[in-house]
């Protein structure tokens, strides 16, 4: 074997292994899934809860409310760490009475790279409102005509990818746009308000689902269809 024919062999197995390793780890990548009602009974040492949540029935299971005033759940946790696409699913009701501006999940830093699930409450509607910062981009999702009654069980999710963010509210696609995305790496996760306790949510959530990739609505989680809504 000559000099060239072995460099040549060796910078082929050294990418062989590389891509394997690679490969390995997005298939160990799994979903994280909450259920809102386990985080609260547990009171694990990466919760903080905030305010008195309370567990509550829905069409679901057990469901917690938040009162939209000091109500909230504070994870030690960062589920999109090193993500490069994800899919961020949710089962929750808005309710009556909220305030306009209302951050129902947070995930990443308060001020920096991150990616929020918010809505905003008009008279007795609101509309679906995502917002993803990574680096020096920012994007917000959000249609004051695309809007749905409060009192209800809704779906939603946020589908972040290299290039797009896209936003359904049962299984319907609401908005697209491009846009940048680098993984976010540092930071926490809050639920039913933003990481610096603003802009409270009021309502009740049930079930949070991350999936570590795109994917499209025949696979988002089972959810109850309202022909009315």
């Amino acid at each position: 074997m000559t000099s060239a024919t072995r460099l040549i062999t060796i910078l082929f197995v050294c990418f062989s292994l590389a891509t394997k390793g690679q490969n390995s780890e997005n298939k160990t990548k799994t979903n994280t899934e909450w259920l809102v009602a386990n985080l609260l009974r547990e009171k694990s040492n990466t919760t903080e809860i905030s305010g008195n949540p309370q567990i509550t029935n829905s069409p679901y299971g057990e469901a917690v409310a938040f009162n939209g005033k000091d109500d909230a759940l504070f994870l030690n946790e960062l589920p999109l760490n090193s993500l490069q696409e994800f899919t961020l699913e949710m089962i929750f009701k808005p309710d009556l009475n909220g305030v306009f501006e209302q951050r129902v999940l947070h995930i990443g830093e308060s001020r920096e790279s991150r990616i929020l699930l918010e809505i905003r409450a008009v008279d007795s509607n609101w509309y679906f409102d995502v917002f993803a910062v990574s680096g020096t981009n920012k994007k917000p999702l959000a249609s004051e005509k695309l809007i749905h009654p409060l009192g209800k069980w809704y779906h939603v999710a946020f589908v972040v990818t290299p290039n797009k963010l896209t936003s359904y509210v049962n299984g319907k696609l609401e908005l697209q746009e491009a846009f940048t995305f680098l993984p976010i790496t540092t930071g926490k996760t809050a639920i039913g308000v933003r990481l610096n306790k603003v802009s409270w949510f009021k309502g009740d959530i049930y079930k949070i689902r991350i999936t570590p990739k795109e994917i499209k609505p025949d696979d988002f989680m089972p959810f109850l269809k309202d022909e009315t809504r």
